[in-house]
């Protein structure tokens, strides 16, 4: 009989077996080469576990003494690397456990005393990912303050606000810029309602109906920094609603970066030429040497697809799966992986390109947006944007709004007859829709009349912009 089981799992998994598993199989079923980014959190979870079996007398003082030692080497040839990963140990934690023996003989095999893989792995991924969380929202925090700057640089510049893609009204490209702030702090704060989910323990539901042994998981659960512990048993080795729910805020995270990029590839088209981005963000044509395409904000816009894909696998992973732990399980892994990979990136990326790179020298930043505010200025005034202004300014004289609705498109349809803007209009032929016009008419009727008159909360007015910048600066430090 081998002196370390996991020494001769090429020959067959244990003991029962009686041949070894075939190649294909063998690739087929292992992880170890995806699930080795788990390698930190499992080292820090058999800690942890380690330490609650000597304080319950599962194992002594020397044991422990003589894990910490092997796992402090392990971690540290993981670091270095210098770990040997081997296909034939499956996953990370097989891979762990048997080089830990080799370290310290039977101290080592006495660490999976009160656990199974399954609620290992539950609470190595839940370990990982609150960690990702954690990093996550400091580049939401990022990005948040990269667009508040840019807003508060052009509070004043009049963009022209579009519904159905069609000149509306003028609005503060700062108060424009705002809105994707209001949707990454949603982001934000959907994040971290999830991590209070993620941060549970599974550790000590064993393989799914608990243990004999006297554990204390909520000495584990202290250990490691976890707000509590799961419930029952066979849920806690079989839940994967926390990588679902992760995946699903980093999907709407995705798609508010996606609507930017739209944003930002049509305003950076030489039709609009609202902005441009710096040439670190862009890429050339191979044919067109005129060309600067923007690829960044495209490629966010497909890896969005990409990342609300995971969320349907995952989803599509878990509709059917009975009580416990099913080795379907191990498809969470990858596509969780590359969502918090795919996330990570695209924020940090989407930080400097709004907001720049802080050159080390100068301490300054470069390379953010450059705003054209003549162009955004000149397509406002191209689609009758104060119309609506010149409506309120008749209902504030006492008309019905129906009434000066219909007054209004009648002198749209005179302006776009001589080919001018309503502010262009003459007095005398504005009273001709209504003699309660008066000159005062002008001021509304201009771009910035009408951006400063909306001055209530959660208006367009520079005036609270301004209080909105301030808010979101406070929100953010």
């Amino acid at each position: 009989m081998s002196s370390n089981q996991l020494d001769t799992k090429a020959q067959a998994w244990s003991a029962l077996f009686s041949e070894p598993m075939s190649e294909l199989v063998k690739r087929y079923t292992a992880s170890v080469f995806f699930d080795k980014r788990l390698a930190n959190a499992d080292i820090r979870g058999s800690l942890a576990h380690a330490e609650m079996l000597c304080a319950v007398g599962i194992i002594g003082a020397d044991d422990l003494a003589d894990i910490q030692r092997g796992l402090s080497q392990i971690q540290a040839e993981i670091d270095a690397g210098q770990f040997q990963w081997q296909l034939d140990l499956e996953d990370v934690h097989l891979n762990i456990e048997a080089r830990l023996t080799q370290l310290v003989g039977d101290a080592g095999k006495r660490l999976h005393t009160g656990r199974s893989r399954n609620d290992q792995v539950a609470t190595d991924i839940r370990l990982w990912l609150r960690d990702e969380i954690d990093a996550i929202d400091a580049l939401l925090v990022a990005l948040q303050s990269a667009l508040v700057d840019v807003a508060e640089q052009n509070k004043h510049v009049i963009l022209p606000g579009f519904t159905h893609l069609q000149v509306a009204q003028p609005v503060s490209f700062g108060h424009h810029l705002l809105a994707y702030v209001e949707m990454f702090a949603r982001d934000q704060a959907r994040l971290q309602d999830v991590r209070k989910r993620v941060n549970q323990l599974p550790l000590g539901a064993a393989a799914l109906a608990g243990t004999t042994y006297p554990l204390d998981r909520l000495r584990v659960a202290k250990t490691l920094a976890m707000e509590g512990v799961c419930q029952n048993s066979l849920d806690a080795v079989s839940d994967r609603d926390f990588a679902i729910e992760f995946t699903a805020a980093a999907s709407l995270v995705m798609v508010h970066v996606s609507r930017l990029s739209e944003e930002l590839i049509i305003w950076m088209s030489q039709n609009f030429g609202f902005i441009k981005i710096a040439d670190r963000f862009t890429t050339g044509s191979s044919i067109m040497p005129q060309k600067k395409n923007p690829d960044v904000p495209e490629l966010a816009r497909g890896k969005t697809g990409r990342v609300v894909g995971h969320l349907m696998g995952l989803i599509t992973l878990m509709k059917g799966q009975p009580l416990a732990y099913n080795k379907d399980n191990q498809e969470d892994k990858e596509p969780l992986f590359d969502t918090v990979d795919t996330l990570k990136d695209t924020l940090r990326i989407f930080a400097e390109m709004v907001g720049g790179q802080v050159d080390p020298a100068t301490g300054l930043k470069s390379g953010g947006i450059t705003v054209n505010a003549v162009a955004m200025r000149g397509a406002a005034m191209r689609g009758y944007a104060t119309a609506t202004d010149l409506a309120d300014y008749l209902v504030k004289k006492g008309l019905p709004f129906r009434d000066a609705h219909e007054i209004v498109a009648h002198a749209v349809k005179t302006a776009q007859s001589e080919g001018v803007d309503l502010s262009e209009l003459s007095l005398a032929t504005l009273q001709t829709f209504d003699s309660r016009i008066e000159a005062d008419v002008f001021g509304p009727l201009s771009l910035e009349g009408s951006m400063n008159e909306r001055n209530t909360l959660g208006g367009t007015s520079p005036e609270q912009v301004s209080a909105q910048i301030a808010r979101h600066r406070a929100r953010l430090s």
